[in-house]
């Protein structure tokens, strides 16, 4: 993977409808160049990496952009910023998620949400607990 300045990854729950409906409708790709969406189901390098800073993808999606990880409430924070206001979506995704404060009161609820539609689904967290290269 070569990463540059301008290439971001975005590591979501592809089984979540929330999750993806949310990367599907957020426009970053005018404001930072490449935008690579990521199932965190499918593993992988980016997926192993996660884990290894210890951060958990059932408790929040993460963005990679210059290198750094941005997870859970941070995310959102930063992808509300990043965004382009080209949709309604964006415009009201960064008037509720610009400030970090609201950012980090409200991605809880919205983490029970997305819990609450997995169970009614009938699907699973992800529990991830070891890098795909050890996995069966």
């Amino acid at each position: 993977m070569t990463e540059s300045v301008h290439t971001a990854w975005l590591i979501y729950d592809g089984e979540c409808p929330f999750c993806s409906a949310y990367v599907r409708l957020v426009q970053l790709r005018d404001t930072i160049g490449d935008l690579h969406l990521v199932n965190a189901r499918d593993g992988g390098p980016l997926v192993d990496e996660i884990m290894a800073a210890n951060l958990d993808l059932d408790e929040g999606m993460v963005l990679k952009w210059n290198g750094r990880l941005y997870h859970g409430a941070d995310c959102i924070h930063m992808v509300a910023m990043m965004s382009t206001p080209s949709t309604l979506f964006n415009r009201l995704n960064r008037i509720v998620f610009r400030s970090p404060a609201l950012s980090r009161f409200l991605y809880p609820i919205m983490r029970a949400g997305r819990n609450a539609a997995l169970r009614l689904l009938g699907r699973r967290k992800l529990h991830l607990t070891e890098p795909s290269s050890s996995r069966p």
